[in-house]
């Protein structure tokens, strides 16, 4: 019997974010990377490598936020556009009206080694740091 690979943690905590961001009446936001592969998105909105979409579901069509793909389709001046990018691309999502939100890192891109351990060794100073941050 083989162990299935654990997925990724970041469309989960992007779909929990989402999910708190609408519950309290906020307009959910994410923060996408333009640079990377398959992201399909209106390129005259990228700014700097990066483009920012309001994901709520008011301003979003057939909005899927999967394991591998955020989907949606939305009007960007006054046009209806279909967006497709990989969950990866996503930097963070955060809430329009008050900036609370999740920035992610690399890590949230690969489960916990087995055993949920640390490799043996000196820990480098970068991941004393927390992994989880308030953007405002």
């Amino acid at each position: 019997m083989s162990v299935k690979q654990p997925v990724s943690r970041r469309p989960y905590l992007l779909r929990a974010m989402h999910e708190w961001i609408s519950d309290s009446e906020q307009t959910p936001h994410v923060v996408v990377d333009a640079e990377q592969p398959q992201v399909d998105v209106p390129r005259q909105y990228v700014k700097d490598g990066k483009i920012i979409l309001n994901v709520s579901h008011s301003a979003t069509s057939g909005l899927v936020i999967g394991n591998e793909w955020l989907e949606f389709s939305a009007r960007f001046a006054g046009v209806t556009r279909a967006v497709r990018l990989p969950v990866r691309a996503v930097l963070g999502i955060y809430a329009r009206e008050t900036g609370q939100g999740m920035i992610f890192n690399e890590s949230d891109l690969t489960p916990d080694p087995p055993g949920g351990k640390p490799p043996a060794g000196p820990a480098p100073e970068e991941s004393k740091r927390p992994h989880l941050k308030v953007v405002k």
